[in-house]
């Protein structure tokens, strides 16, 4: 299993790519709302990434996927194709974002509310993204991929959610999906060793019901088997001796958490 450990200038470009969908994200937000149509976001990040001298979305054509964002709503966990299905007001939308510039990638997702949110709603964010707070404090020199995973699980023991095993975080670096797996599950101590210049793509992924899914008809959109609710929530992470540094970071990610009081075979995750 090959790993290339990044530079501090390549970390830096990283860092440009992963500041394109930061602030992607806190442009998307007032725009993620009832009768909004997923191609239109979708037709935006497209737009907006192309904006930034060099940047192309990484997502679009990878694999053979349509779109230049995956755009999932309510119990689609990952993968959704962008089309004519409009925003309801309840839903919950993961909109995950691969940028390329300069040769670097970056990959992040942020799960956004639909106008109000129900209770549930409102949990599974929250979990979700305190989970993927804790997974990127794990990652650190000295310690091992098993840690990031035992911090998700920690996380989640206890809230009445289940972590999808079946999709994984991934390294990034040149090509969006690099070595090594980043399971959101796992045992302090265990797994690959974390090294500084080491860049992972850290993606809890939750659901209210079970944690087996089932990939649609269209042969890309993963739901809930049970087609329970689900959330996502991804940075890009740089591990170094001055401890994980989050190369996605800012924009609509400072904003205060989500809190649920405040409402009535592994595959990579990103395509």
């Amino acid at each position: 299993m090959a790993v290339h450990l990044k530079s501090k200038p390549e970390i830096e470009a990283i860092g440009r790519a992963g500041a394109i969908i930061a602030a992607l994200f806190a442009e998307l937000k007032p725009r993620v709302v009832p009768g909004a149509t997923t191609v239109q976001l979708n037709r935006f990040a497209d737009t907006y990434v192309r904006s930034h001298r060099g940047a192309i979305p990484a997502f679009k054509g990878l694999y053979g996927f349509p779109g230049s964002a995956c755009i999932s709503i309510n119990e689609e966990v990952v993968h959704g194709i962008p089309s004519r299905r409009r925003l309801k007001e309840g839903d919950i939308v993961s909109i995950d974002v691969g940028v390329k510039q300069g040769g670097w990638c970056a990959d992040s997702a942020f799960t956004f509310p639909v106008g109000e949110i129900g209770a549930e709603a409102a949990h599974i964010m929250k979990v979700t993204r305190d989970a993927l707070r804790a997974a990127v404090a794990a990652a650190r020199p000295g310690h091992h991929v098993g840690d990031i995973g035992a911090a998700v699980v920690g996380t989640v023991r206890g809230t009445g959610l289940s972590i999808i095993r079946d999709l994984v975080g991934h390294g990034v670096g040149r090509a969006i999906h690099e070595e090594p797996q980043v399971s959101n599950i796992g045992r302090p101590g265990f797994g690959m060793p974390l090294r500084e210049g080491m860049v992972l793509a850290i993606e809890p992924m939750l659901a209210m019901g079970t944690e087996r899914i089932a990939t649609l008809e269209d042969r890309w959109t993963v739901i809930t088997a049970d087609r329970a609710l689900s959330a996502h929530f991804e940075h890009t992470v740089a591990v170094t001796t001055d401890g994980p540094r989050v190369l996605t970071g800012g924009g609509i990610w400072d904003e205060p958490k989500w809190r649920p009081d405040a409402a009535a075979g592994h595959r990579c995750a990103s395509p």
